[in-house]
């Protein structure tokens, strides 16, 4: 049972659960069938396991050597072999898991998958750190799309607000971890820019990928959006103005990330709330 713990903590499993909700969420917007609904959160859920703990297998020397107490494999909680094994063996059945969905969707998954194992990699210490996040978040509504019986690409709003948020949440994310990753070398884009320019620039982003999904979806009318997605979208802009200001007036903490995360369950439920809208 410690190993399990073990894993599932160094799986980030705050990140991986809301990622999870968001694709089910998403499926959910268009209509798949229960069957496919079900498949495409647990391969997206496994995807997401895969992608957190080879983050910490290929972290683990630099947390030991900063102290990181609070992650499993830094405190010798499991074995990186065994962690590498699980990382792999999830990455496979990930894989698995989404080819019944059909080829369109292995592939997308597969790049998706791919482009987060890179910034895993290293592109997490070059300025390109936020390509990853572009290219998986960006893709990701198209997952949803992409496993329906009739597979299409998400509408380009969709893909919009998919890239936005992720941009938002890698520049947020890595905030409080800006002194341990300047000692062991890590240098990605929110480093370059610093704190409070990235935290500043992750809350324009958010926004943008609002006013995305609310003009994308109601096709450029503002007179044909709900009164649903205007109270979604007003909310997300709240979040922003919230992040914005405690990038500001206070050290940046864990606190900004877990906003941005909650501004991106209000932007699934606003795609929720867009119906079919979100196939190209």
């Amino acid at each position: 049972m410690r190993t399990v713990r073990g894993l599932w903590g160094a799986s980030h499993p705050g990140p991986t659960l809301v990622v999870t909700a968001l694709a089910f969420a998403l499926g959910v917007a268009t209509a798949l069938e229960p069957w496919r609904l079900a498949l495409l959160g647990v391969a997206v859920f496994t995807g997401q396991l895969s992608v957190g703990i080879s983050n910490d297998v290929l972290d683990a020397a630099r947390d030991r050597a900063v102290g990181r107490t609070d992650k499993p494999l830094a405190r010798g909680d499991v074995a990186v072999g065994l962690a590498w094994t699980a990382a792999l063996v999830l990455l496979v059945l990930a894989l698995l898991l989404s080819a019944p969905l059909g080829w369109r969707l292995l592939a997308a998954h597969a790049l998706a998958l791919g482009s987060a194992w890179a910034y895993n990699a290293g592109l997490k210490s070059t300025p390109w750190s936020i390509v990853p996040f572009l290219v998986s978040f960006g893709l990701f509504p198209s997952l949803a799309t992409l496993a329906a019986s009739d597979p299409a690409f998400a509408a380009w709003w969709a893909w919009i607000a998919g890239a936005a948020l992720g941009a938002a949440v890698h520049l947020t994310n890595v905030l409080p971890d800006l002194d341990d990753d300047a000692r062991t070398g890590v240098r990605g884009l929110p480093h370059r820019l610093g704190p409070r320019v990235s935290a500043g620039v992750a809350a324009l982003a958010v926004v943008a990928g609002a006013v995305a999904v609310l003009l994308g979806a109601a096709g450029g009318n503002l007179g044909a959006v709900s009164p649903v997605s205007w109270v979604f979208f007003v909310a997300v802009v709240v979040l922003a103005i919230v992040t914005a200001w405690r990038a500001v007036r206070r050290p940046p903490t864990r606190a900004l990330f877990r906003l941005v995360m909650l501004a991106a369950l209000l932007l699934a439920a606003q795609l929720v709330a867009s119906g079919t809208a979100l196939v190209a």
